[in-house]
């Protein structure tokens, strides 16, 4: 591996999305904020992909946006390699950003309403290289051609609407739009939640064997953890607003640490009808607009002790390449160890609540 590989593509420290909130009336005074996403923290080497994991509301998207300056961050620092160089998207004005922004691009959830219906296809997917105004019409007619077939699409199609395509064609002329700069990040934002289960997997697989073939950089949002775990090296677990847990996809598949990682993977649906399903974490998710003082999953927690209901905890690193936001991480640890050989022994994939 060579030194320039090792190092993140992608770094991103303190980030920060708030929405104010103001009182009704007149005077709209601003009586507080949706701490939408609250000091994220995580670094990104090329050619790997990171899947960030929560439950609706926890910040997902608000996290991917606000690092493509597609929101603007409250505060912290998004800094992206750009000619050998860490460049802090942050600070810079729409006018500086432009030529990064052909190095960043967005697979986004919905393609039904990603593409612009009144635009045939060769347009849609050709858009991109008219704004940059690379090679001639001739040379971006024929990089079209190349890219939808190589995404599955036939060339001939380029000429048709939107409206003609099937839910799963259309993610893949999304995915070909995203790929057609030869970015060198990508964000997945619930690439695949839209679509039929057959044709997901088609999409994955898809996505899999570019990011092979182009080593592409990826950060993949989602709430299906099956997904995540086939095609991310790393996994991020989002509460409220915050990264709870980050490790390697393997080990957190195989040990989760915070409590919260554990139930959420408790609630994967096991194909055994002998094993009677796990409705997962109990409770209301937690009001990013009125968080509870300390950690905001204890009220949540079954394992719950004072000091969880007064300070937030700090990340920190438990062990090779993996990071918590908990409290009573060194008890939780063993019990998980303890856990995970039990089911190890008795042939058990499904990871327990605890």
């Amino acid at each position: 591996m060579s030194d320039q590989t090792a190092q993140p593509i992608l770094s991103v420290h303190d980030l920060c999305k708030h929405f104010p909130i103001y009182s009704q009336g007149l005077l709209k005074r601003q009586t507080g904020n949706v701490k939408a996403v609250d000091h994220v923290s995580f670094d990104l080497t090329q050619g790997k992909t990171l899947g960030i994991v929560g439950e609706s509301g926890c910040g997902k998207t608000t996290t991917g946006r606000a690092i493509l300056r597609a929101i603007n961050p409250t505060s912290g620092q998004v800094h992206f390699r750009h000619d050998g160089q860490m460049v802090d998207l942050a600070g810079l004005s729409n006018k500086q950003l432009k030529p990064l922004r052909r190095q960043m691009q967005m697979i986004f959830q919905d393609p039904f309403a990603s593409l612009n219906p009144r635009m045939t296809v060769g347009a849609l997917v050709r858009e991109p290289l008219d704004i940059y105004h690379i090679g001639t019409m001739k040379q971006r007619t024929e990089k079209v051609k190349q890219i939808l077939a190589r995404v599955g699409i036939r060339p001939e199609y380029s000429t048709r609407y939107p409206h003609a395509f099937s839910g799963g064609q259309r993610q893949r002329i999304v995915i070909a739009r995203a790929l057609i700069l030869q970015p060198a990040l990508i964000i997945a934002d619930e690439a695949v939640s839209a679509l039929d289960v057959s044709v997901q997997a088609q999409v994955i697989n898809l996505l899999a064997e570019l990011k092979e073939e182009l080593n592409l950089t990826m950060i993949f949002i989602a709430h299906d953890l099956s997904v995540v775990k086939h095609i991310c090296d790393e996994v991020a677990v989002m509460y409220a607003g915050r990264i709870v847990e980050k490790a390697p996809t393997q080990q957190l598949f195989a040990a989760p640490h915070h409590p919260y990682t554990q139930t959420l993977l408790s609630a994967v649906p096991n194909p055994d009808p002998d094993v009677p399903m796990n409705l997962g974490v109990t409770g209301e998710v937690a009001d990013v607009g009125n968080l509870p003082n300390g950690c905001a999953f204890h009220p949540r927690c079954e394992h719950c002790e004072a000091i969880c209901k007064q300070t937030i905890p700090a990340q920190r690193h438990t062990d090779n390449q993996r990071l918590i936001a908990c409290h009573l991480k060194p008890t939780l640890d063993e019990q998980s160890h303890r856990e995970h050989e039990n089911e190890t022994a008795n042939g058990i994939q499904v990871i327990n609540q605890p």
